[in-house]
Formats: structure tokens, sequence, C-alpha cells
């Protein structure tokens, strides 16, 4: 069975949440129960809406995290609690030998999910930029690297 992973926006609105959801769903829903392993950094947004998704689907949830201090210094306190959820349901847990949670530790961390992925799931509004680390540098390395990107951007979607 496929590995999936995921990249995507960290920045959707709240009413985009439930719409990321559903179409993340639909995406998995063939692969639903111990077939099923989703890579997943756990960032706030497209990353942990997938992670749920995956555990919901009675999937394998793999975690990359970009660096030793990610937790301490890139999760806000109100994400504290999901975060730390899911990594406590997730299957495995890797924590990448970068001291400082920056771009160089976010590609990498991308760079790894796509190397151990068999398709990419992208919540991705299409925009290209954001520089190393970011939903489009991730697609763009994926597609180069030859594993399948599906894009989800559910109508009425948006950043904030």
């Amino acid at each position: 069975m496929p590995r999936f992973g995921i990249t995507g926006h960290v920045n959707l609105t709240a009413d985009s949440v439930p719409l990321v959801y559903r179409a993340i769903t639909d995406a998995l829903s063939p692969y639903a129960g111990t077939d099923l392993t989703g890579v997943s950094c756990i960032a706030r947004g497209a990353d942990s809406i997938f992670a749920k998704v995956v555990l919901d689907l009675g999937g394998r949830l793999e975690v990359v995290v970009p660096a030793e201090n990610y937790r301490d210094k890139r999760v806000s306190p109100d994400y504290a609690h999901q975060f730390d959820e899911l990594i406590d349901k997730a299957a495995e847990v890797r924590v990448l030998p970068f001291a400082e949670a920056d771009p160089d530790a976010y590609e990498a961390a991308n760079q790894q999910l796509v190397a151990v992925s068999d398709l990419v799931l992208a919540v991705w509004d299409g925009h290209f930029g954001g520089g190393k680390g970011s939903t489009a540098s991730t697609v763009e390395y994926a597609r180069a690297k030859g594993v399948p990107v599906e894009v989800i951007w559910p109508a009425g979607a948006q950043r904030c």
C-alpha cells in the first residue's frame, strides 16, 4: 500500500479546516485501516489535519520533527496540546538533527517526508514562493524527484 506524505499551508482560515478535513478524508478513504500510512511534520494547519484524518481512518502516523527545539520554539501555546496528542499517537517519531527550527530544518524535514512517500498530498492554493521549506518548494521538490503530488484545495478554502 502507498505511503502518503503531506505538505500544506499552516495559515488556513477556521472555515477552511472542515473543508480540508473532508477533502483529505475523501482522498485517503480508499486506504482506510491498517494499510494506511501517513507521514507528517504535524505543523498547525494542513499537516495536523492530515494526521488527524490518518488516525481517524485507523491508519499509522509517522512524524518527522524538523529540529530538536521545534516544540519549544515553533509550537504556539494554543496548538501545543494538539501537537503533543499527535506525537503521543504516532507510531514513529523522527527528530531531525537540527538544533534550530529554521528554513533549513523545514526543508530537510520536507525532503525526508518526500523520500519516504509514494504520493504527496499538497493542501496548496497553487501560489509559488515562500522560500525554503514552503509548500510550493516541497511540491517542486517532490515533482523533481518523480514523486506524484495530488493538490487538494477545496472550493471555499482560504488562507489567513
